[in-house]
C-alpha cells in the first residue's frame, strides 16, 4: 500500500518537521500485521513529498485475526491487502504520525496550526460506491478531489471498472486536520475493517472526526460504514455528533441502507431543541444584541442571524478553526455590507477578561462550560458575569443524571468534557453565580423529559438584578 503526501510551503522541507520525519532518512516502523516505511522520494525547497509504504504480511494478519475474525477464510490469505489502501493503512498511519497528528510540532507551533497546500496521492484505494463516495466524503472538507476509476482490465475495458480509484485531494488544511480526515476515511470508503469493532470505536471516531464530523453533511453514512454498520454502535455515535452539530437532516434511526429514505416524522435531535430554547429565551428577554460565547463552528450563529429583530450578533471562540468554520458556514465573504455590519466574530478565552465581551443584551453559553476544567470555572464566572455583565445570559449543559437512557454510553457524552452535573450540582451553581453577581436565575430543562431522571439539557437565564428592577419601575 502506498500513500504521499506532498507540500509546496516555503521551506516545503519543513513537512519534516510537522510529519516528525527527518527527510535524510528512510525509518521503518512494525505493525502487528507487517511493516510501515517512511521515505521521502523529494525533498527540496519548492516541494517535498513524503511515502508512507506499507507491506502487509498475509500469513501474520489471519493468524492475529483468529477464528472470531468475521472473514475465517481463504479470503483472509487471498486478498488485496497486499495493495490497497484500507483500514490497515489508516492504522499505519495513526501510528507512524501520531505527533503529526495531535497538531503539535515543537520547532514551529505556528506552522503546525496553519493550513498548508498538500496534495495526498493514494494510487489504489478500494472505493464502496465509486468515485461519487470520494467527493461526498473529502469535498465538504475542503479538498478538491479527483477520484479516477481504474478499469477491472484493461485487456477487456467493456468489463467495466473495478472496485477501485486513483485518489488525489489538493487543498490548504492544517496537517493535522488531514491526517485525522484519513484515519477516519480510509476504512470508510472501503468499508471492510480488518479488526473487531468494539464499543470503543466510537471514542476512537468522535476523538478522529468529532470536530469536522459533526458539520459534516453525509455524517450519517460516514458514521454508518465506520462503524460496520452495527446499528447500536451507530446510534449511540449520532446521538454523541448530534451534541456536536445541528442533525435536523438525519435520524438517530439510521436506515439500514444507505439508498432507503428517512421517514417524514422523525425525532428531533437534541441539539435543534437546544437552538428552538436558546431563540424562545432570546425573544422572551426582547434582546437585541447577543454574543455567542464559546460559538464553535456557528451553528447558533447561523440561526441568530435569521432573526430581524437582533440588530447585533457576535461570536467568539478560541479555536481560530472552529472561526474558519463559522465563517464558511455563515457565508462571510458573500455578504452585502449591511448583513456583515450586523456580525462580528472573534477570537477569545472566557477566563480571561476582553473588553469586546461586554455590552450586550444578552450573552450565550451554549455546552460551553463543560469543556472548562473546573479550577478554571471560576475565571470563566468572573469574566462573563463580573466583566462583561450582559443583562442576561442563557447557559445550557447536559444533565449527567440523564445519560442512564442512552444505550451503549459509558462516561460523559463527549471525550472533552471536563465535567458533567446533575440537576442538583446545576442548581448549586446557578444560585452561587447569581448571588455572588447579583443576578436572578430560572431553570428549566430542554429535551423530553424522563420522570426519573429529567431532561437531556439543563438551561439556566440569568438576568441583571437591577435591570428586573427598571423593568417593574417602567410598568
Amino acid at each position: 500500500m502506498l500513500l504521499t503526501i506532498s507540500t509546496t510551503h516555503r521551506p516545503a522541507t519543513d513537512l519534516g518537521y510537522l510529519l516528525h520525519k527527518h527527510p535524510d532518512r528512510v525509518q521503518e516502523f512494525p505493525q502487528s500485521f507487517g511493516t510501515a516505511t517512511v521515505l521521502y522520494p523529494e525533498a527540496s525547497e519548492e516541494r517535498c513529498t513524503a511515502a508512507l509504504v506499507l507491506e502487509v504480511d498475509p500469513v501474520r494478519l489471519a493468524r492475529r485475526q483468529g477464528r472470531k475474525a468475521p472473514d475465517f477464510s481463504l479470503a483472509q490469505y487471498v486478498n488485496d491487502r497486499s495493495y490497497a489502501a484500507s483500514s490497515l493503512l489508516g492504522v499505519a498511519l495513526a501510528d507512524v504520525f501520531s505527533t503529526a497528528r495531535s497538531g503539535t510540532c515543537k520547532a514551529d507551533q505556528a506552522l503546525a496550526d496553519s493550513a498548508i497546500p498538500l496534495e495526498i496521492r493514494i494510487p489504489v484505494l478500494p472505493c464502496r460506491g465509486g468515485a461519487e463516495i470520494a467527493h461526498r466524503v473529502f469535498g465538504p472538507l475542503g479538498w478538491e478531489v479527483s477520484a479516477e476509476p481504474i478499469v477491472l482490465d484493461e485487456a477487456f475495458p467493456e468489463w467495466g471498472d473495478s472496485r477501485y480509484v486513483r485518489l488525489t485531494l489538493t487543498g490548504e488544511l492544517r496537517l493535522a486536520d488531514a491526517l485525522s480526515q484519513l484515519h477516519v476515511l480510509l476504512p470508510v470508503l472501503d468499508e471492510s475493517k480488518h479488526y473487531w469493532q468494539g464499543p470503543d470505536e466510537v471514542d476512537k471516531l468522535l476523538r478522529s472526526g468529532g470536530e469536522w464530523l459533526a458539520g459534516h453533511p453525509d455524517r450519517t453514512l460516514i458514521t454508518r460504514r465506520y462503524l460496520g454498520r452495527r446499528g447500536g454502535l451507530t446510534r449511540v455515535a449520532l446521538a454523541r455528533l448530534a451534541e456536536l452539530d445541528e442533525a435536523a437532516e438525519e435520524s438517530l434511526e439510521p436506515a439500514a441502507e444507505e439508498e432507503v429514505l428517512q421517514p417524514e416524522e422523525r425525532r428531533v435531535p437534541l441539539n435543534t431543541q437546544r437552538h428552538r430554547a436558546v431563540l424562545q429565551v432570546l425573544a422572551e428577554l426582547e434582546a437585541r444584541t447577543v454574543i455567542d460565547l464559546g460559538c464553535g463552528p456557528g451553528q447558533l450563529l447561523e440561526r441568530l442571524l435569521k432573526e430581524p429583530g437582533l440588530t447585533k450578533v457576535a461570536g467568539c471562540d478560541v479555536s481560530a478553526r472552529s472561526l474558519q468554520y463559522a465563517a464558511r458556514r455563515l457565508h462571510v465573504d458573500r455578504m452585502s455590507e449591511r448583513q456583515a455590519e450586523r456580525l462580528e466574530l472573534f477570537q477569545g478565552a472566557l477566563t480571561y477578561e476582553d473588553p469586546r465581551f461586554a455590552g450586550y443584551d444578552a450573552a450565550v453559553l451554549m455546552e460551553v462550560v463543560e469543556h472548562v476544567d473546573p479550577p478554571r470555572l471560576e475565571a470563566l464566572e468572573r469574566v462573563v458575569f463580573g466583566a462583561a455583565r450582559p443583562g442576561a445570559v442563557v447557559v445550557t449543559t447536559p444533565n449527567r443524571e440523564y445519560n442512564a437512557l442512552y444505550e451503549g454510553l459509558t462516561g460523559m457524552r463527549h471525550p472533552d468534557h471536563r465535567f458533567e452535573w446533575d440537576r442538583a450540582e446545576f442548581a448549586a451553581w446557578c444560585e452561587r453565580v447569581a448571588t455572588t453577581h447579583g443576578y436572578v436565575v430560572e431553570r428549566r430543562g430542554v429535551g423530553e423529559p424522563d420522570e426519573t431522571h429529567g431532561t437531556p439539557t439543563q438551561l439556566a437565564i440569568f438576568t441583571r438584578n437591577e435591570d428586573r428592577k427598571e423593568a417593574r419601575a417602567d410598568a
